[in-house]
Formats: C-alpha cells, structure tokens, sequence
C-alpha cells in the first residue's frame, strides 16, 4: 500500500517545490497590491479588485488557457521572455508554479488586504510626526503589526498551490517528471487499469499534507499575534 514508486515520490516531491515557488514568489505582489487596495484611492480601483478574484469564479481551465496564451512560447509576453531572456513556462515546472501562484494568489491578497485595514492608521501616523518616511513605516509598523495576517495568506497559497490542477494540467499538461504534481498524478492513476492503489496512496498524501498546512497556520499565527501584540 505505502510503496510508493519513483514517478510518485516524484510528482510529491513536485509539488512541494511547485507550491513553494508559487507562494514565495507571488509574496511581493501580493503585499503591494493587496496594500494598495487596503489604503489607495485610485481610478479602477474596483476593476482590480474584480480581476484579482477572477481566478476564484472562472473555470480553472480558463485561467489555464489564458496563460497559455500569454506565457505560451507563441505568447504575447512567453515569446519575448523565451527568445531574449531564455526564460520558459509552458510545459516547465515554472509555468506549473506560475498556474499555481495565479490560481492561489486572491486568497494571498485578501488575507493580506483584510490585515492593513485592521491596523490602526494612528500608530502610523505617529511614526510619520516622528520624521520616519513612509517606505521606513510600512517596515517598521503597518508589515509587523498586518504579520499575522501575511502568515495566514501565505499558509492559504502554500495550500491551494498544492491542490492546483485544472490550471496547471492546461498551461503545462500532465509530464511526469516534470509537470506532473500530485493532482495531475492522481488524475492519470484514475485513468488506468489497476491505478487505485496509486490513486488512493496519492490522495491520502494530499490529505496529509493539506491537513499539516492548516495546522501549521494555527502553530504560526499564535506566536506572530503574541509577537505583535507586544510590540
């Protein structure tokens, strides 16, 4: 039952390093444009909050699509990246964590957005009267005191990275070895004669790990909060 084969260590060792990208690397933006909705007031700010969320309410295999069509190697924004940088997504296990990071990264945004409206503006604002700039009271004050919540939207992203499928299995197919994380891996068991064993193995894999990166969210938020709440 637990002798996993090679292409299975594979695929879970995949999607761990798929979902880790995913989450560090959508980090940045997240935190500028979640912060830029929670405190600017500019023209479309509506709009962008719609588009951020599109990947919530459109079919997974729309976003994929529309990936495809832009970091694609014929892609508006793929084929310059591949012909001048020899930078590569589609069917590479970049494009699998760039699927997984699009499709995780509104539920990164509105953790992160929902923590900077909850800090109280006056502590910043007394930082501002005391000569700090605002890039040095963002650091110092609105980061720390919104941590708790940019832990929780990482855990979120971390873990709707690693259940991501329809985008993925669109944008970069199903390559074992090299695009195929576990969801794809579980899809192709279902697929195949005698591929229960593989399937079910996979899926209480997928359960576990879901399950220790909730329970990492709760281990990390109580030592963050207690950490803000003395500072």
């Amino acid at each position: 039952m637990w002798n996993f084969s090679p292409d299975e260590l594979t695929a879970i060792r995949l999607s761990l390093k798929v979902a880790l990208w995913a989450t560090f690397g959508s980090l940045p933006l997240g935190l500028f444009v979640a912060y830029a909705l929670a405190r600017w007031r500019f023209p479309g700010k509506l709009v962008l909050d719609g588009v951020i969320h599109l990947p919530l309410v459109m079919p997974p295999v729309v976003t994929g699509y529309l990936l495809l069509l832009t970091f694609g190697r014929r892609g508006f924004l793929g084929a310059p990246l591949a012909e001048n940088l020899g930078i590569v997504f589609s069917f590479r296990w970049t494009g699998a964590a760039l699927a997984a990071g699009v499709m995780a990264f509104p539920l990164l945004v509105r953790a992160v957005r929902l923590s900077f409206e909850a800090v109280d503006r006056k502590l910043e604002e007394a930082a501002g009267t005391l000569g700090a700039s605002r890039p040095w009271v963002f650091a110092t004050v609105t980061l720390p005191l919104a941590l708790p919540g940019v832990v929780a939207g990482m855990v979120l992203t971390y873990a709707k990275a690693l259940g991501e499928f329809g985008a993925t299995i669109t944008f970069v197919s199903n390559i074992p070895g090299e695009t195929q994380t576990l969801p794809s891996a579980i899809y192709t068991f279902t697929q195949i004669p005698g591929g229960e064993s593989g399937a079910l193995r996979l899926t209480l894999v997928s359960i576990a790990l879901a399950f220790a990166a909730m329970i990492a969210s709760e281990l990390l938020a109580r030592p963050v909060a207690r950490m803000v709440r003395g500072i």
